[in-house]
């Protein structure tokens, strides 16, 4: 599947969905990739399970310091804050766009669409968010639908997205699939 390669999981330092973060991760370690946690600043970063913090993660690398030339794909994980936070960070927007740009392959669930709107790379692209996004994605030129998962093959990459934490472990085999391929 994945074996030997890096997966970029790029969080904001708050607010990021939990299990939205730790079990596509765990899922690149059992596929034999190697997650890395990137963000806007070093420390550590946030969870929360919903509304209620949760546990803390280490910050690999920040993206002042990183390209996606050194990784294999990217892994964008929800929450509302998460996102809401990143899209307004020129140099992480600019991080999501640069693996468009670079082909590779590019994973969202839940409210993390919306860096990719502020990057402007949905246009003429297909996918599935938390329902509350749908107008956003529609009105960015996206096509929105309503399913567990949504792989998208129509632009320079693969782009694989997902609802929520229930659609988890059919979000995790799409885009490990995609992203061994």
């Amino acid at each position: 599947m994945i074996q030997g390669k890096t997966i970029a999981f790029l969080v904001a330092p708050e607010g990021v969905e939990q299990i939205e973060l730790t079990e596509p991760w765990r899922a690149v370690e059992q596929a034999g990739g190697t997650p890395r946690l990137v963000s806007i600043r070093p420390g550590r970063v946030q969870g929360f399970n919903h509304l209620d913090k949760a546990d803390t993660f280490p910050v690999d690398l920040t993206v002042d310091d990183v390209s996606a030339a050194e990784f294999d794909g990217l892994v964008l994980p929800g929450g509302v804050a998460n996102p809401d936070m990143l899209r307004t960070v020129p140099k992480a927007v600019q991080f999501a766009k640069s693996f468009f740009d670079a082909g590779k392959p590019v994973a969202t669930v839940c409210h993390a669409p919306w860096t990719l709107i502020e990057a402007d790379v949905v246009r003429g692209r297909t996918l599935t968010s938390w329902p509350s996004l749908q107008t956003d994605l529609r009105n960015a030129g996206a096509e929105w639908v309503d399913q567990e998962v949504m792989i998208d093959t129509a632009g320079p990459n693969t782009l694989v997205t997902s609802r929520k934490p229930d659609d988890l472990k059919a979000f995790c085999q799409a885009f490990l699939d995609a992203f061994g391929s």
